[in-house]
């Protein structure tokens, strides 16, 4: 069996620390494409850990591309993460973070759709200069969280619906938090990344600024599912 040791923390979710665990082991290359993860019951008779909570690491490990299951055989490693997954955060924040991610596929592409539908000239020149202080910034060593966020935020305000703005604040730690280690990921490879979300994010208000819906919700979705991969495969874009 794999070396675990989980050490369990209070204020952590369990499925989440064991996610963690795995996690790491798999970053570092002690877990590799093709091994077989330890069974439930072992996991569950060595740590005292319950079969719902070791699922449902198992199932956000699957969910997130990087294992993958066989009925009758258990579960298997699929994919490597960039070892700075677990170097600018917390390995058991990971599983929050990608979930942050798959959050925002479904309503940040809704919001770009309708901000190419109902965007007035201003909220066109607010997302114009939005992307143009973020490129600015990305070609940078800074890292450029605040720059990304308020690109996202503008494309939310020119939906002209304040909810769209109320649940994209109410969510600005986890989604900064998500943004920076994705840009501290995206920095540390190629210079083709940089270019590759700057690209990404012109897209997005080329669409929107060209009345472009289906175009700007397909932009925006896609922008957020290469963000995520580059977070979760190290072979992405190097």
């Amino acid at each position: 069996m794999v070396d675990l040791k989980l050490d369990i923390r209070k204020r952590e979710r369990l499925a989440d620390q064991l996610y963690g665990q795995l996690l790491e082991k798999i970053v570092a290359g002690e877990l590799v494409e093709g091994d077989k993860l330890p069974s439930e019951n072992e996991i569950s008779r060595t740590f005292n850990v319950s079969r719902p909570v070791i699922r449902e690491a198992l199932l956000r490990l699957q969910a997130d591309g990087l294992v993958y299951s066989r009925q009758g055989a258990g579960s298997f490693v699929k994919a490597r993460p960039p070892e700075g997954l677990i170097k600018f955060a917390q390995p058991s924040d990971v599983a929050g973070l990608l979930r942050c991610f798959e959050a925002r596929l479904p309503f940040e592409g809704a919001a770009a759709g309708l901000a190419a539908q109902r965007a007035n000239d201003d909220d066109i020149n607010r997302i114009e200069q939005s992307l143009v202080e973020l490129e600015k910034v990305l070609n940078t060593e800074a890292i450029a969280d605040k720059a990304d966020f308020a690109f996202h935020l503008a494309v939310a305000k020119a939906t002209g619906n304040d909810f769209f703005v109320s649940i994209l604040a109410s969510l600005n730690s986890a989604i900064i938090s998500a943004i920076q280690v994705n840009l501290k990921i995206t920095q540390a490879g190629s210079p083709d990344r940089i270019q590759k979300v700057c690209e990404e994010h012109r897209a997005i208000f080329t669409a929107i600024a060209t009345r472009d819906i289906s175009g700007a919700d397909l932009a925006m979705r896609y922008h957020i599912h290469r963000a995520r991969q580059r977070v979760t495969d190290r072979l992405r874009d190097q």
